[in-house]
């Protein structure tokens, strides 16, 4: 297997999140690539009940599409008041076509009222690496919060400025790219794949 792996192809359009994984596998002896890189493809269904689902089941419909490693996670935010939610369902939370705006929105009116101490939930990454054959390993990253009542900070996206990182009392949105990918659930899951890839070289 360690001969097998050339090239990893990262089952996004998002160059941003190909540029994480490029520098986190920088050291290791494979090349990364998007699947824009490829050629256009179809979406990938997500049907899954969890992020593992999703991601699995991304990573082994491109792997067999191209033929190739692929690597494909799935993300979300889950609210333990909200018994999880919004999960799997985050980035269309408020409906098929909601934007960011609306997602907030609709968090913000299931918690009116809650006060901030079971306002807690955290933000959870799973990241699945698959052949043609099968997934070959999962890693896992999350961070902990307390989703505020209004939102604070203008970086980040998503749920990033009502997502309060308590040990920094700042939110995901009031961080730098560089310190958001320090202690964020993404960042902690490809650093987790990047030691598991490691000790496949050995």
């Amino acid at each position: 297997m360690q001969e097998a792996i050339k090239e990893i192809i990262v089952a996004t359009k998002n160059a941003g999140k190909v540029a994480e994984f490029k520098v986190a596998l920088s050291g290791l002896p494979y090349t990364v690539l998007s699947l824009a890189d490829l050629g256009s493809f179809p979406e990938a269904p997500e049907n899954g009940v969890t992020f593992s689902e999703n991601a699995c089941s991304k990573a082994e419909f491109y792997a067999r599409l191209t033929g190739k490693l692929c690597l494909a996670d799935d993300s979300g935010l889950e609210v333990d008041y909200l018994k999880g939610e919004p999960g799997v369902y985050s980035a269309r939370y408020a409906g098929e076509h909601a934007g960011d705006e609306d997602n907030n929105k609709k968090l913000l009116d299931n918690l009116i009222g809650v006060p901030s101490e079971k306002r807690l939930g955290r933000f959870r990454c799973v990241l699945a690496l698959a052949n043609a054959e099968k997934i070959l390993l999962t890693t896992e990253g999350a961070v902990e919060g307390v989703i505020l009542s209004e939102p604070r900070g203008d970086q980040g996206f998503g749920y990033d400025p009502l997502f309060l990182v308590p040990e920094l009392d700042r939110t995901l949105a009031e961080m730098s790219h560089e310190e958001k990918n320090a202690i964020s659930h993404r960042g902690r899951a490809i650093r987790e794949l990047a030691k598991k890839l490691a000790a496949l070289e050995k």
